[in-house]
C-alpha cells in the first residue's frame, strides 16, 4: 500500500483552511452585529413609537350601576323583570301591593276636604263680625246722640231748680235718664269692642289669607301629595336604560323603605379603568386619545377612547385595609393609578361590552 503524500499538494491543503480562531472570531462579530442591530431597533422603536404610547393589559370595563331599592313598605305583588333582561327607562320593575296607601290618600283627601270647610266658615265668620262691627259702631252712634240729649235736658232743668220752676222730683227724673244715656252709650262702646275681639280672635284662624295660602289649608294639602307620592312608590320603575342584574326581590316579601330589590347596569354608558404603573403616567394627560381591545372580541374589534380623568388614589390607598409602610421591614412596590377612559358610544353600541370585561388599553401620549 502506497502511503506517500506529495508535499505540494499538502502544504496548499493547510494554505486554504480556515484557521478555528478565524472562525469564532467572524462569529463573534456576526452575533454582535445581530445584537447591535436588536439594539438599534429597540432604541429606534423607543424613540419613534414606545415613547410615545403607555400600554397596560391591567383594565376592566366599568359603569356607574344604578341601584334599585323600595320607596315605601307593603308586600310584593308583581316582579316583572328577571336577572340579564334589558330594560328601558321608565319600564316596570316590580308592583308593592298599594292597598294601605290608598287608604292613607283618602284619608288625607278627606281631612283636606274637613279643612278648607272649616276655613271657609272662619272667613264666613269674618263677614259677619264684620258687618256686626259695623251695627255696633251704629248704636254707638245712636246711644250717643241719645247721651247728648239727655244732657241737654238734665242741664236746662238743673238751672231752673234754683228758681223753684222745676220740682225735685221731676229733676231726679231727668238725672236719672242721663245716667240711663250713659249706660246705654258705654255698653254700645263695649259692644264695639267686642265685636272688634270675636273678628280679630276669628281673623288669627284664618291668618288673613285666602283659601290657598292659608296654612292649615297647605299642610293638609302637603299630607295628600306626600300620600300621592307614596302610593306612586308602589310602582318601582327602571331609572336608567341597562340590563337587570343581582335581583333580589320575589313576590310576597316585605319590603321597607330602602330594601335593596336589584341592580340595573347601564351597559351602553361603560367605560374603562385602565391600572397603569406610576411610572407610566408622567406623561397621560386628559382628552388624550387611546385605542382599546377587550379579551371578549380579541384584537379584530379596536375600540377608540379618551382619557377623561384620574382617580383620586391608588387602589391601595383606597383598600379598606391599606398597607402600612411605616415599619422597618419596609418593601417598595410600584403603584397603579386608575384612569378613566371613556369610549365611543358608537362602537360601544356595535360590540357592547358588560362590566368586569378584562381590556387591553394604549394611550396615545405624543399629543
Amino acid at each position: 500500500m502506497n502511503t506517500h503524500v506529495n508535499p505540494e499538494k499538502l502544504e496548499i491543503a493547510q494554505q486554504t483552511a480556515p484557521a478555528p480562531h478565524t472562525a469564532r472570531k467572524k462569529m463573534f462579530i456576526a452575533l454582535a452585529s445581530g445584537v447591535a442591530l436588536i439594539g438599534l431597533g429597540f432604541g429606534a422603536y423607543q424613540a419613534f413609537v414606545g415613547s410615545k404610547h403607555v400600554t397596560t393589559d391591567n383594565a376592566y370595563v366599568d359603569t356607574d350601576a344604578a341601584q334599585v331599592n323600595a320607596l315605601t313598605n307593603g308586600p310584593v305583588k308583581e316582579v316583572r323583570v328577571v336577572d340579564t333582561q334589558t330594560v328601558r327607562k321608565g319600564d316596570i320593575l316590580v308592583v308593592i301591593d298599594d292597598t294601605d296607601r290608598r287608604l292613607e290618600l283618602s284619608q288625607a283627601q278627606s281631612t283636606l276636604g274637613d279643612i278648607e270647610r272649616r276655613v271657609r266658615g272662619y272667613q264666613a265668620n269674618n263677614t259677619a263680625l264684620d258687618g256686626q262691627i259695623m251695627a255696633r259702631q251704629a248704636d254707638v252712634v245712636r246711644a250717643g246722640a241719645e247721651l247728648a240729649r239727655a244732657k241737654g235736658d238734665y242741664g236746662r232743668r238743673l238751672s231752673l231748680a234754683g228758681s223753684g220752676a222745676i220740682s225735685g222730683e221731676e229733676l231726679s227724673s231727668f238725672k236719672t235718664g242721663l245716667d240711663a244715656a250713659q249706660a246705654s252709650y258705654a255698653q254700645a262702646e263695649a259692644n264695639v269692642q267686642g265685636a272688634k275681639g270675636s273678628y280679630e280672635a276669628n281673623n288669627v284662624l284664618i291668618a288673613g289669607l285666602p283659601l290657598d295660602q292659608n296654612p292649615q289649608v297647605t299642610a293638609a294639602r302637603f299630607r295628600v301629595e306626600q300620600a300621592q307620592v307614596a302610593l306612586n312608590r308602589t310602582v318601582v320603575r327602571a331609572p336608567v336604560d341597562g340590563v337587570v342584574v343581582k335581583r333580589t326581590v320575589q313576590v310576597g316579601q316585605m319590603v321597607q323603605p330602602g330594601t335593596p330589590l336589584m341592580t340595573v347596569v347601564p351597559v351602553q354608558q361603560a367605560y374603562v379603568n385602565a391600572n397603569f404603573k406610576e411610572v407610566q403616567l408622567k406623561k397621560v394627560r386628559v382628552g388624550q386619545e387611546a385605542e382599546l381591545t377587550s379579551d371578549l372580541y380579541g384584537d379584530k374589534v379596536v375600540y377608540h377612547g379618551r382619557v377623561t380623568g384620574f382617580s383620586g388614589g391608588t387602589g391601595a390607598a383606597l383598600s379598606i385595609v391599606p398597607a402600612q409602610n411605616a415599619t422597618g421591614n419596609w418593601i417598595k412596590v410600584v403603584q397603579r393609578l386608575p384612569v378613566r377612559i371613556a369610549l365611543d358610544p358608537k362602537e360601544l353600541a356595535a360590540n357592547p361590552l358588560r362590566v368586569g370585561l378584562s381590556m387591553n388599553a394604549d394611550i396615545n401620549v405624543s399629543r
